[in-house]
């Protein structure tokens, strides 16, 4: 069984160009951002943007062994990709952890 989890993270005011700079080094290293998946044992790390009332927002959603066990990974990890990750939580103003209603995945190859 794998662990899935999603938070809402308000972004301080004027945050959309680092979102777009970082956004933009995870790309360019897009070998080391996988490399620490792996270490994590997270099997899936989506982002997202929303912009609402005025306000920034991402969406981070994630699917892991074990969530708790990979976000502890991540704090202690020294991997150059997680230390550029962790100067970035310094735009973040708050954020609000989901609850996860429903969850459905499609494991039939037919598509």
């Amino acid at each position: 069984m794998m662990d899935v989890g999603a938070v809402l993270i308000e972004l301080k005011p004027d945050a959309m160009a680092n979102v777009d700079a970082w956004k933009t080094e995870l790309t360019a290293r897009k070998a080391e951002v996988i490399e620490t998946l792996q270490a994590e044992g997270v099997f899936v790390e989506s982002w997202f943007h929303v912009a609402l009332e005025g306000k920034d927002y991402l969406i981070a959603y994630m699917r892991a062994e074990d969530i708790a066990k990979a976000q502890q990974i991540g704090r202690e990890s020294s991997f150059p990709i997680d230390v550029m990750h962790k100067q970035f939580k310094t735009h973040w103003a708050k954020g609000y952890k989901a609850t996860l209603l429903v969850d459905l995945e499609n494991n039939e190859s037919s598509f």
